[in-house]
């Protein structure tokens, strides 16, 4: 019995968009057939990967289990079809990356590239938004995948993914006022959440802050408050905070990818820029 990766795909879609109906909506097809689908994937693993409830999808233990697999399995599909041979790509590239989107399968397919390409060296580097544009033009780093906003136009490429409200199980969402744990400045994203909150008349405080991710989940899973994460941040122990415990809609992020300029000939450049598409796709 094999996995299959069409299957794969609509799993990490619904982990992503939060919900079925808008994960069949970005792959064209009905909600009952993308149900189906999970469903027999769901009785290949053995057990159930969701929760449903009327406003979303969340994950099981055996779903978080899986996860990790899913995306390695569907970055690997992609580099396979890709066709690359390995006898052209040689050299360095450094990536400029978004530290949330670190809990991805990004840093596992760098290394699966690397044994597939012995004579590449590749290079993450978790930088600030503000500091991407300059890693670029200093040539310290040949790509840049992160918030848009921190980006040039046009982009190379660029996708939406939602903003969660994430908190530890038996989390109280109606604390008032509401603990909140945050990115320390800069950080564009808090006065994101500070307006939902005023529009919502939400009395809050800082409970916590860091500039680091681990830093910041491990206060959300101690249950010190809520942060506002990428679903590539969440992690074990974290959980989305269900849509109708009172809490302000969000908006989605743009994540973008940036070149170096006058690099477009390079071949081991367009296939980790290829890799990163499918990755965050």
């Amino acid at each position: 019995m094999d996995l299959d990766i069409g299957s794969l795909r609509v799993f990490l879609a619904c982990v992503r968009l939060g919900s079925i109906s808008r994960a069949a909506h970005a792959f064209g097809r009905t909600q009952p057939a993308l149900s189906q689908q999970l469903r027999r994937l769901e009785e290949l693993v053995g057990d159930a990967l969701f929760q449903r409830a009327a406003k979303g999808v969340s994950l099981t233990d055996a779903g978080m289990a899986l996860l990790p697999y899913a995306e390695r399995i569907v970055a690997l599909s992609g580099e396979a079809l890709a066709g690359v041979p390995r006898a052209t790509l040689s050299g360095r590239c450094s990536v400029g990356l978004l530290e949330d989107l670190t809990g991805t399968a990004l840093p596992a397919a760098f290394a699966d590239f690397s044994c597939l390409h012995p004579s590449t060296t590749l290079e993450l580097l978790v930088l600030g938004g503000a500091e991407t544009m300059g890693a670029l033009e200093s040539g310290r780093i040949q790509l840049a995948l992160c918030d848009a906003a921190f980006l040039e136009r046009p982009l190379r490429w660029g996708t939406h993914v939602p903003l969660w409200w994430a908190a530890a199980e038996g989390f109280d969402a109606f604390a008032d006022p509401l603990p909140l744990v945050l990115f320390s400045e800069p950080c564009r994203w808090r006065n994101v959440i500070f307006s939902a909150l005023a529009q919502a008349g939400r009395p809050w405080k800082v409970a916590f802050e860091s500039g680091s991710l681990s830093a910041v989940q491990a206060a959300v899973r101690a249950g010190v408050g809520v942060a506002t994460l990428l679903p590539t941040a969440t992690g074990p122990g974290i959980a989305r905070v269900p849509d109708p415990v009172g809490l302000p809609a969000l908006p989605d992020i743009e994540i973008g990818l940036a070149r170096r300029a006058g690099n477009e000939e390079d071949g081991l450049v367009n296939a980790v820029e290829a890799l990163l598409k499918q990755l965050v796709a």
